[in-house]
């Protein structure tokens, strides 16, 4: 009798779990983000100039209250909105580990160094 009891209630806990998980997917319906979360759509490359390579990517972001896109070790991703407001690109953190983060003069935008002495400059439109 007990053994039947304990198989009864995993029963009922398993039909809880498939439950909750198809509720879960319906509210994050196809192509919907988590919230906190950027995904790239677009990236385009032009290397048609010596030496020079110029990138672009548009990013989709689901960020929280207070959080807009942004970029974090060369990524996109939520960051804090005064960062964008005031311009301070380079406390998003967004180069790599190895690099070293400057604003650009007129603060359109940051660059990063690496150690070997490349520089990837980055605006934001």
């Amino acid at each position: 009798m007990q053994l039947l009891r304990v198989a009864w209630a995993l029963a009922g806990a398993a039909l809880c779990c498939a439950l909750l998980l198809l509720l879960h997917s319906r509210l994050l319906k196809e192509g919907q983000l988590a919230a906190g979360t950027c995904e790239i759509v677009t990236l385009d490359r032009d290397s048609s100039q010596p030496r020079r390579t110029i990138a672009r990517q548009t990013a989709r972001c689901a960020c929280k209250k207070g959080q807009i896109a942004g970029t974090t070790r060369a990524r996109p991703a939520c960051v804090d909105a005064r960062i964008v407001r005031t311009k301070q690109w380079c406390d998003m953190v967004p180069c790599l580990e190895d690099e070293g983060c400057d604003l650009l003069v007129n603060r359109s935008g940051w660059t990063c160094t690496q150690p070997g002495g490349r520089v990837k400059t980055t605006t934001a439109l």
